[in-house]
């Protein structure tokens, strides 16, 4: 078949047409997997959703955030803090921004933020609260609003460590704020109506988990508290042993559960987290080197566990897990 040059010239521009467009959808789902990860790595994260997105709130600089419309592909947001926080920075020598695990709630048209500055292997540390009206950077609301100090640990004055914060409301919708790493266990303390004072003594901490017992001398590796309410029990989870040392991290999550949002929190076997008890809910395998510091929350009517894993397959680098979590004669099960 033979074609005029007139003809030849159209089909040719038809193809160059054709070509320019695949290349500009090939530059759209280039861009498109740049924004949306799936394999992101992520520290301490909590999750919550407004309206049809999800949101990560995680360890880093200012407080790193995540958002996905289906809990697979995540873009990175803005931090809450593009300065570190002044009174954090007066607060905690050499802090500089990065900001470690995070809890986020929302309360009669409010989220509350909380968050923890520290120095590392010290209980040189602070729990700060922030609000915002709401999650979505687009709205005209967005204003993360900082309120500054809500509890401080220092050597050689506390036995206890003011990180890894969590609130938690009982059935009357009291809050309380559970905290704590190593040195005396994990924390509780009621907190008043503005959820930035106590209604308790900070002098007399309510223990309610600790890997140690009296006269044992190791550290006491127990950390990143959260509480979920499910049906008539408070379950608390807990991670033991050791984080943030890539192929060496051991990572491990716990649980024990109470009618009581005090405690005590029993194990499986009936034994108080307070005295080393714990329910294995995750341990190291040869996919993750370890796992842990997790939160809980629901969807759809389905439980998630979100937490970080250890990557055994990527030099055990820190990546975000979420797992449905179901629960089986009381206690939870996960599924990977």
């Amino acid at each position: 078949m033979f074609l005029k040059y007139g003809s030849l010239n159209k089909l040719t521009n038809h193809w160059v047409g054709v070509l320019a467009v695949a290349i500009l959808l090939l530059i759209g789902l280039k861009a498109s997997a740049q924004i949306g990860r799936k394999d992101i790595s992520v520290h301490d994260p909590v999750i919550i959703r407004q309206d049809s997105t999800y949101y990560i709130f995680c360890t880093g600089n200012g407080i790193s955030v995540w958002s996905s419309i289906d809990m697979l592909n995540w873009k990175r947001e803005k931090p809450v803090f593009a300065q570190a926080p002044k009174w954090a920075v007066d607060s905690i020598p050499g802090f500089k921004g990065y900001i470690w695990a995070p809890d986020i709630s929302f309360h009669n048209g409010t989220y509350y933020l909380y968050y923890s500055v520290s120095v590392f292997g010290k209980n040189t540390s602070a729990i700060g609260m922030a609000t915002n009206k709401t999650l979505n950077p687009e709205s005209p609301d967005f204003k993360w609003v900082d309120h500054g100090l809500v509890i401080q640990s220092r050597p050689g004055k506390t036995n206890w460590n003011a990180i890894d914060p969590n609130l938690i409301a009982d059935e009357k919708g009291v809050p309380y704020l559970v905290f704590g790493s190593f040195w005396g266990g994990i924390k509780m303390l009621k907190l008043n109506t503005d959820r930035l004072s106590f209604a308790e003594d900070i002098d007399h901490l309510r223990t309610i988990a600790s890997r140690k017992t009296t006269g044992e001398r190791e550290a006491n590796a127990i950390e990143a508290p959260f509480i979920f309410k499910k049906d008539e029990y408070y379950y608390l989870f807990a991670s033991i042993d050791y984080c943030c040392k890539g192929p060496a991290s051991n990572y491990k999550m716990i649980v024990g559960r109470s009618k009581n949002i005090k405690g005590p929190y029993l194990d499986g076997q009936g034994i108080d987290l307070k005295h080393g008890g714990g329910t294995a809910v995750l341990q190291p395998d040869s996919n993750w080197y370890g796992a842990g510091h997790n939160a809980v929350a629901t969807f759809n009517g389905n439980d998630y566990l979100v937490f970080h894993g250890y990557d055994a397959h990527d030099n055990g680098r820190p990546k975000l897990r979420i797992l449905k979590l179901t629960w089986k004669n009381g206690w939870p099960n996960v599924y990977d």
